[in-house]
């Protein structure tokens, strides 16, 4: 992994930083982080780097990401891989923060780089880490990807949510259908999930103004992202993609039933609107 160019130096060693914004799945070349097999997610990668054999290298890494946090010992090399279980650690960029004011010399020991450990001066590290905090937490929010779509032409009410439906033009001659699930937080509509099935990159979003988790869809398995989308409410799926998209109130306050009636008409109102 290339080094973060927001580097902040203390003694033998520096601290890079870098905002990860990983597609799910992502077709290569398309969409933040492509790559094939990608788990959608973000956040702050610190880096500690130090120069070794003339070169510099990463000795450790932590990914301060929203679903699979997680850390590196020597990436460059033995690359020790420890997931992060965020119901215990908590906020993944201060529990970082707290092993490097604790544990950096330890863990730079394990791995394998003992010798730059025993450089480090205290007296300049606590101080260096407080301005990597400083940095990494305005990075944290500056940095977040979400997106905020229209919220449809035509709006078909269900319950507690809403299905706004739009004919979106996408870049590079992509664009189709697309299918924005609405609901009220605090008093204000907030798009809770969008599904964009578009004709070459179709791709879904759970949470678009919170977390963004986009997941492309492979249209080999899918060649209809429209009916899959369907697929999904009329499999009953919408309680659980919402609960996953930051809004389990709203899951929990769902009327099934009535959505289940209201479905026929989003279909017919959405394929209206393709044939047009």
């Amino acid at each position: 992994m290339d080094i973060g160019s927001g580097k902040i130096p203390c003694g033998p060693i520096c601290f890079a930083l870098q905002y990860r914004d990983i597609d799910g799945g992502a077709p290569h070349g398309q969409g933040a982080g492509a790559g094939g097999g990608n788990h959608a997610d973000q956040g702050v990668c610190l880096q500690v780097v130090g120069t070794v054999d003339g070169a510099e290298r990463e000795l450790l890494r932590f990914e301060c990401l929203d679903n699979h946090p997680h850390y590196h010992y020597d990436p460059a090399n033995t690359n020790v891989r420890v997931m992060l279980d965020p119901t215990v650690t908590g906020n993944p960029l201060r529990w970082t923060m707290t092993q490097l004011r604790r544990k950096l010399p330890a863990m730079l020991g394990r791995a394998g780089y003992e010798q730059i450990a025993l450089q480090i001066d205290p007296s300049q590290l606590m101080p260096t880490l407080d301005e990597v905090e400083a940095k990494a937490c305005e990075m944290a929010i500056s940095k977040r990807r979400t997106v905020r779509h229209n919220r449809g032409t035509d709006v078909i009410e269900a319950g507690n949510i809403r299905f706004g439906l739009e004919m979106r033009v996408a870049g590079q001659g992509d664009g189709g259908m697309a299918i924005h699930v609405l609901g009220d937080i605090a008093g204000q509509e907030i798009e809770l999930l969008a599904f964009d099935c578009f004709r070459i990159y179709p791709h879904y979003h759970y949470g678009p103004r919170y977390k963004n988790e986009r997941i492309y869809l492979d249209k080999t398995l899918v060649p209809d992202p429209f009916k899959w989308a369907l697929n999904q409410f009329k499999g009953g799926k919408l309680p659980a993609m919402l609960t996953r998209a930051g809004y389990p109130t709203v899951a929990a306050a769902l009327d099934e039933g009535l959505i289940a009636e209201k479905l026929p008409e989003v279909e017919a109102r959405a394929q209206a609107m393709l044939s047009a």
